[in-house]
């Protein structure tokens, strides 16, 4: 099974209150090969809410205690990142997830990049907690950039990925 971040899949949940819908993701789990989750959601935030970035590092020092997550607002939302977090390991587990596909730069799903904390925009090289948690436990995680019918062929059955093929599912934005 696949992981997909929620607004890959069209759902409105992102922090400006849109999506990043990609059609494949719209396609993955329309087919029943994904399962969407969306960390902040699940942490509790709602949409559109208060940006948020992690300062003092990377989602991997939040696993840690050595960083937060704070919103523009200098709120800290480090708990609720790591409930969210939490709650998606679980669904990826129950749910026998290999790999997952989330949002890049996301302070929960980025997989190489990530704000700098300083809501600027400004990106450096990290993950996001949700990320973090995910790789610590042998779940491999991809940006959206890598969202492509290629990187995803290991992940499917040979049905599956015949079906992929044919232009049976209007995903029109």
């Amino acid at each position: 099974m696949i992981l997909i971040s929620a607004c890959l899949a069209g759902f409105n949940v992102r922090y400006d209150g849109g999506n990043a819908r990609n059609n494949l993701a719209v396609k993955l789990v329309a087919m029943g090969q994904a399962v969407t989750v969306c960390p902040e959601i699940m942490g509790g935030f709602s949409t559109p809410r208060v940006p948020a970035e992690i300062q003092g590092g990377t989602g991997r020092d939040v696993l840690a205690g050595r960083a937060t997550v704070m919103n523009r607002a200098g709120r800290d939302v480090t708990k609720e990142y790591l409930q969210g977090a939490r709650m998606v390991l679980k669904i990826a587990q129950d749910h026998g997830v290999t790999v997952a596909f989330l949002k890049q730069k996301s302070p929960a799903c980025g997989t190489k990049l990530i704000y700098d904390g300083e809501f600027a925009g400004n990106k450096i090289p990290g993950v996001g907690v949700t990320a973090a948690l995910l790789q610590a436990h042998g779940i491999k995680c991809f940006g959206d950039e890598n969202l492509t019918l290629a990187n995803i062929r290991p992940y499917v059955d040979a049905v599956t990925w015949e079906n992929l093929h044919h232009d049976n599912l209007r995903a029109d934005e």
